[in-house]
């Protein structure tokens, strides 16, 4: 993998948003549209991690995002970020913070 420097790194905008609302996309295995809180503003994002989490789990759920991704639509909806997790090759683990932070805190 290509090494980066601090100058690419400090172009990423990774914030904690609170997810508000999800719900299984009709149509897909693996999608999943959230509402989620940045603080000062709510965001849509789609994400494919339906085969990991239920919807009922993720609501209330503080989580990482790209929130500086360009707008994308995905099965005819527009996502406005991207949702950050870790995958061992057996599955997906949302990355969450160790205490409560307020929505909208930048990784630094």
């Amino acid at each position: 993998m290509e090494l980066v420097g601090i100058e690419d790194f400090l172009k990423l905008d990774i914030r904690l948003a609170k997810v508000l609302s999800a719900e299984r996309i009709e149509g897909s295995e693996k999608l999943i549209k959230l509402r989620v809180s940045l603080g000062d503003e709510e965001r849509t994002l789609v994400a494919g991690i339906a085969k990991h989490y239920t919807p009922e789990a993720l609501i209330g759920k503080s989580i990482l995002i790209l929130a500086n991704l360009k707008p994308r639509k995905i099965m005819g909806i527009e996502s406005q970020g991207m949702v950050l997790a870790l995958s061992d090759g057996e599955g997906l683990s949302l990355i969450v913070p160790d205490r409560d932070l307020k929505e909208g805190a930048k990784v630094s």
